[in-house]
């Protein structure tokens, strides 16, 4: 696994560390921290918004509600579609006519063998029959159709309420109540969010050490203003790929960060132990 193409950021510090040699002896390198991940909430339906329940700079737990998009038509159509589901009338109407056949067909197979009525009128009654049978299973079939359309409507609904896929911090809200919700490639999205627990740390260090850094390693992490300290981190992806042009290659480290008290977007400086 490759680390992401190299940021603007992520090319200054190359450019340091191949300026400055000297670092490579006493282990302290340039790095930046940036958030685990970050998202742009789209909508997978077009409609209008209903809610934004967050705001930029928002707290949010994983499973949280952020939008609601306007779900009038659905919520009647899934009502409409649970009582067919549970519907009582056809269903024993064609019980009923089953039942009224069944004995029909009995009484004239009866009249037959003494031959009171024809064979036609028995056969007849016979054709009644798997009729009355035929409407009673295209009764079932319907119902099941009910049940199985009340679950696709269940989850177009459940796709109008957008939650959070992770904790993290609303980094943006970009549309609010009353704006048309769109897909397709090229929608604004409605919100924008940052995975801030653990943090990322992102380093580049001159070819020479590629052989010295694993996965798994130890690391020390000495982060700037506003939030000076120093943080236990790890190795967790050692780029494959080296830049020749500045005989560099990148590393990414996970910094834990549970009380969400570190900001993403801050320099620092690392040193391997």
């Amino acid at each position: 696994m490759s680390l992401p193409p190299i940021t603007s950021a992520a090319l200054a510090l190359a450019c340091l560390v191949a300026a400055a040699p000297a670092r490579a002896v006493d282990g302290e390198f340039q790095c930046l921290i940036e958030p685990y991940r970050r998202i742009e909430i789209r909508s997978a339906v077009e409609a209008l918004i209903d809610k934004v329940h967050v705001q930029r700079g928002s707290v949010v737990r994983k499973g949280q509600r952020l939008v609601e998009l306007q779900s009038d038509v659905e919520r009647a159509a899934l009502d409409s579609a649970k009582f067919r589901a549970v519907m009582e009338g056809s269903m024993r109407s064609a019980e009923a006519r089953v039942d009224y056949a069944r004995d029909k067909l009995r009484r004239r197979e009866e009249l037959s063998r003494q031959n009171f009525v024809s064979s036609q009128e028995r056969d007849d009654a016979a054709a009644e029959m798997r009729v009355a049978q035929a409407e009673l299973l295209e009764a079932r079939d319907n119902r099941q159709l009910s049940v199985l359309e009340s679950k696709r409507l269940e989850e177009l609904l459940r796709q109008r309420t957008l939650i959070s896929p992770f904790d993290g911090v609303v980094t943006e809200v970009e549309q609010h109540p009353g704006e048309l919700a769109q897909t397709g490639e090229g929608a604004r999205p409605i919100l924008t969010m940052a995975q801030i627990h653990p943090l990322r740390v992102e380093v580049v260090l001159p070819v020479a050490l590629y052989n010295q850094i694993k996965a798994g390693a130890a690391a020390e992490i000495e982060a700037e203003a506003p939030t000076k300290g120093k943080y236990k981190a790890t190795v967790q992806i050692v780029d494959k790929v080296v830049d020749s042009a500045s005989g560099t290659f990148g590393v990414r480290l996970e910094l834990p960060n549970p009380a969400g008290n570190m900001p993403a977007g801050v320099k620092c400086k690392v040193r391997f132990r």
